[in-house]
């Protein structure tokens, strides 16, 4: 599904105003998509007993509640308007709130402490309570006066107009106060922070209206940066066709670089999440004790011995020969995995990025050494992707995972197009970045909150990626179908006691899903 920024959004408006679509018509549109959905909402109650509330602001959005208000209204339902922060002040919302009839009721919120109270029992008494005080435009923190209608305990139905008053649309961030939606009625087209939390989680139910734009003013963005949703259609051809003559090298070979002697476990992870979703062969690069351990839980693997040292970390030295020829055929090789942050795996991350002629998914420890010396990331020879979770997108660019947390879409972005690579910033609503295209994706949840799942993501972007897919593709590919399985995982065995081996296991199942959702 494609998306919009808030500042796409505003160009695509007013390019739609010189195709001969206005701003006003896009006004009464939404106005009758809104009072529609209400209509709907309200579809087995009396209107005369209907109490229907809109908190509206100055601007458009507000216009938006006064269009919608003068068509229920005139359906025999309770209306009344609050003009929560001030008098409408755009010209179309002028008009709009000028057109209302004297059935509806008004009050004038610019006098907010005189009209509190006035103000809290129409929202108490509100079978609706529909929010369009701030729309698009908001930033920063609400004013507490406001904050304090948006947290009034009520019983009504709470419809958003655009976005929750609040609520960021560029970054997905919130202020405290938020307006939390039952449902957000989204104008025109999905706005990109409305996939990131914590916005997504005030927004409720999340429904896209029509409201008549032009086609072709879509055209007035053509060229810049891409927002997008990943679904099971925007991947097309994955998984690619079975042809009844392939064979192992058809499905292409992954190396994998992973483990040391005290952290096996991510190593077992990365392997299996290559091999269950389809690459030909995963040939596994380790040391001696990590290998001995994925041998018996991944005995499909292909084995590379790698010198250690005392610790049984990973050694660069005598182990170059044996890691260009494996490099040498492999279609993608996935680096980091409990490889430990140590002198000589920093060096082997360098030495793989220098001579990779195939791209490279760098994960967990393979980011901690390229944050220790971020020369190891300036030279890369082939196609980069790495899967960050919000502290090792810290450690990257040298900021909390707070700051991270808060600047999730531009934090990826920017990394992205400074390096040359793909980042899949992973976290609620993963966000998958190159210089051209953002994806968010929306499957996943909180129980796969666990040590391990990073790494099987890792494992399963490889094999993606030596299948034939493009890095950005593969990506997009690779955090759907893992979210996919951890979403069939949790349902069998709950976010408490689900483990990432039940992720893997769950694969299966998620490749059915996804199939099925593609003939549909």
């Amino acid at each position: 599904m494609k998306t919009v920024t808030t500042k796409q959004m505003s160009e695509i408006e007013n390019n739609s105003e010189k195709l001969g679509v206005s701003k006003k018509i896009l006004m009464q549109n939404a106005g009758i998509k809104l009072a529609g959905r209400i209509t709907e909402i309200c579809r087995n109650k009396n209107p005369e007993n209907t109490n229907i509330t809109f908190l509206a602001g100055s601007g458009n959005n507000g216009g938006d509640c006064f269009a919608a208000s003068n068509i229920l209204i005139n359906k025999g339902y309770n209306v009344t308007v609050i003009n929560l922060v001030r008098a409408p002040s755009t010209e179309l919302a002028k008009e709009c709130f000028s057109a209302l009839p004297d059935k509806v009721r008004i009050i004038n919120g610019c006098e907010l402490n005189n009209n509190q109270k006035i103000i809290q029992n129409a929202v108490i008494s509100s079978d609706i309570l529909v929010d369009g005080v701030f729309g698009t435009g908001f930033h920063g923190q609400l004013k507490k006066e406001i904050a304090d209608i948006f947290s009034i305990s009520t019983n009504a139905y709470r419809i958003a107009v655009d976005i929750p008053s609040g609520g960021d649309g560029s970054n997905g961030t919130i202020s405290h106060g938020c307006f939390r939606a039952d449902e957000t009625l989204c104008l025109g087209c999905l706005k990109f922070g409305m996939t990131q939390y914590p916005l997504k989680k005030m927004c409720g139910k999340i429904t896209v209206a029509d409201i008549g734009l032009p086609h072709n003013a879509y055209d007035i963005i053509e060229g810049e940066h891409g927002y997008h949703i990943i679904e099971p259609e925007s991947l097309s051809g994955f998984p690619p066709v079975r042809e009844p003559d392939s064979h192992k090298g058809t499905f292409g070979t992954v190396l994998i670089i992973a483990g040391s002697s005290s952290m096996r476990g991510a190593a077992v992870f990365a392997v299996l999440g290559a091999l269950k979703s389809g690459a030909g062969l995963v040939k596994i690069a380790s040391v001696e004790k990590c290998i001995d351990t994925v041998s018996v839980l991944a005995p499909e693997a292909v084995y590379l011995e790698l010198e250690s040292d005392e610790q049984g970390f990973m050694l660069l030295g005598n182990n170059r020969d044996s890691l260009i020829q494996a490099m040498n055929k492999a279609d993608s090789i996935v680096i980091g995995s409990g490889m430990g942050v140590t002198e000589n795996t920093s060096k082997i991350i360098r030495f793989v990025l220098d001579n990779s002629d195939v791209p490279v998914i760098v994960d967990a420890d393979g980011i901690n050494c390229i944050a220790g010396d971020i020369t190891i990331l300036e030279n890369h020879k082939s196609d980069v992707i790495i899967t960050p979770h919000p502290g090792e997108m810290a450690r990257l660019l040298g900021c909390s995972a707070k700051t991270v947390n808060e600047n999730r879409i531009v934090s990826a972005e920017q990394y992205a197009e400074k390096y040359g690579i793909t980042v899949v910033l992973k976290g609620a609503g993963t966000v998958v970045a190159d210089k051209f295209n953002t994806s968010a994706n929306h499957t996943g949840n909180a129980g796969m909150s666990r040590g391990g799942s990073g790494d099987i993501l890792s494992g399963i972007i490889g094999s993606v990626v030596a299948q034939g897919f493009a890095p950005y593709d593969s990506a997009c590919a690779g955090v759907y179908i893992h979210g996919l399985a951890g979403d069939k995982s949790a349902e069998k065995y709950g976010h408490e006691s689900m483990l990432p081996r039940d992720v893997i296991d769950c694969l299966t199942d998620a490749f059915r899903i996804l199939k099925n959702k593609q003939k549909k």
